[in-house]
């Protein structure tokens, strides 16, 4: 099966095929690291995952850059308001960065380039585009000359009749259709900037423009062209916009091959934004009692070319979501016997189909929804299985359905996150949760179901949910 993705340069979902045989060079938009990730921001970090780990999957050697953004307007103002160096903001916020990173499991990219660590390269770029006719020096500053750029613009679908040409007074200050000269080197005297962020140049100190920084990372690290560019929908314009005219401009070379973006998670209906204080880090989830797997099973629920809301509701159910997976999981390697008698189930033929229709969501523009649904009707087609088996199955057939579970989540990522979270409930909460439930099963034998209600509502104040069945009480934490 081929993979097919959605590429916004030209609107169409096309067939994925890398440039290189068996491997595929991929150039993430990281985070500006002059404050702590929300999960808004991880939600396309996450989609990129998704799409690192299929492609994995699909037996491809993936190699990946997701740069660090430590040097613009916001990280150089915070700098200058703080009195600290640049690397003394913005470092503790990189740790940050990749302590929910990791504990949202993702995996680490092959690289993570920090702006100001290419400098220099950034330099030649621009000098190359002076050279070349397509960049023009004014007040100290260097600017790329649109008009002299013919496709200027294409990524964005921009009318190119409608541009409005002029140089540009700030780095992000854009709207759609207004497009300008925009700034390639900042120089001239920047009082409100002080010294932080100062390098020397053909045409003075200044410093990078922020679109020049990633167009440089790219080419550094893949070459060019490249097979795949990703970041939220909010960079089409102008950043991704400004980096095709950089690269492209100062080489004469195609940039990136398939463009990628992911649409923003709302939060109860509003786009989150730290502005107005609307947002949640994975820091306040977790103090709510929440599990990162949970989080990464809810950013990971919606088609990434559609806007995902989260609430805390929809949290509730991705926890539960993720205990029904891990239950799932635990009663299959309880259900395996090597009894050579037992008669064969239908648990092999049901792994295969989930893992085929779990491919064809996948390779379908990496339609999760689908996928997600694949995984839970084998779940649930499974489970009627080992009911009508009396919980006894061949070990075979118990390991193929496995096999199938271990696979989709090299992808999703949810179970192992979840099985590294489950060793964290401490001794003393799981006593105390024994030592209830067995009051409970007392009170519902003496036939006192008040009380038996009473201390499944305590057990439910402290997260903790109870499924009973004939085989007895099972309990998972939810939050």
């Amino acid at each position: 099966m081929t993979l097919r993705l959605h590429n916004t340069l030209t609107r169409r979902i096309e067939e994925f095929h890398p440039l290189e045989e068996g491997r595929v060079r991929i150039y993430t938009c990281g985070p500006t690291v002059y404050d702590t990730a929300h999960v808004g921001n991880f939600r396309t970090f996450l989609f990129e995952d998704i799409l690192r780990r299929y492609l994995k999957w699909k037996r491809y050697q993936v190699v990946q850059v997701r740069n660090l953004t430590d040097v613009d307007d916001r990280t150089i103002h915070a700098a200058v308001a703080q009195g600290v160096t640049l690397r003394e903001l913005t470092l503790p916020f990189i740790d940050a960065f990749f302590r929910d990173h990791d504990r949202l499991g993702l995996e680490r990219a092959e690289h993570y380039p920090r702006a100001t660590d290419y400098v220099p390269q950034m330099v030649e770029m621009v000098q190359r585009l002076v050279e070349r006719g397509l960049a023009y020096e004014a007040d100290g500053s260097v600017y790329f000359d649109i008009s002299e750029f013919p496709s200027y613009g294409e990524l964005a679908q921009l009318d190119r009749a409608s541009l409005r040409e002029g140089r540009e007074t700030g780095d992000a200050a854009y709207d759609k259709g207004d497009a300008r000269d925009f700034v390639l080197w900042k120089g001239g005297e920047r009082p409100e900037e002080g010294d932080v962020a100062i390098w020397d140049s053909p045409w003075g100190a200044g410093r990078p423009g922020w679109h020049l920084e990633c167009s440089v990372m790219a080419i550094e690290h893949l070459g060019q062209p490249f097979d795949i560019h990703s970041g939220g929908v909010d960079l089409v314009f102008p950043h991704h916009t400004n980096e095709i005219a950089q690269a492209e401009g100062a080489t004469g070379e195609p940039f990136a091959r398939l463009w990628l973006h992911a649409k923003h998670a709302l939060l109860d209906g509003r786009k989150m934004s730290k502005s107005q204080n609307h947002y949640y880090t994975v820091d306040d989830l977790v103090d709510q009692g929440y599990q990162p797997s949970a989080i990464r099973r809810l950013l990971i629920s919606a088609h990434y070319r559609g806007e995902l809301n989260f609430t805390l509701a929809g949290l509730d159910d991705a926890s539960r979501s993720v205990e029904r997976l891990i239950d799932f999981r635990r009663r299959l390697r309880a259900s395996r016997s090597d009894d050579r008698g037992l008669e064969a189930t239908r648990l092999p033929e049901l792994a295969d189909q989930a893992l085929r229709d779990f491919e064809t969501a996948l390779d379908d523009d990496l339609n999760v929804a689908e996928a997600w649904g694949a995984l839970f009707v084998f779940v649930r087609e499974a489970n009627a299985t080992l009911d009508r088996a009396g919980e006894r199955v061949p070990a075979a057939d118990a390991d193929a359905a496995l096999t199938a579970v271990d696979s989709i989540d090299q992808v999703f990522g949810v179970l192992a996150l979840a099985e590294g979270e489950a060793g964290a409930v401490s001794e003393e909460l799981r006593s105390w949760v024994e030592a209830k439930l067995a009051e409970r099963a007392a009170a519902r034998a003496a036939k006192d179901y008040g009380r038996a209600d009473a201390i499944r509502g305590e057990l439910a104040e402290r997260g903790i949910e109870v499924e009973d069945s004939p085989a007895g009480s099972r309990w998972r934490l939810v939050r």
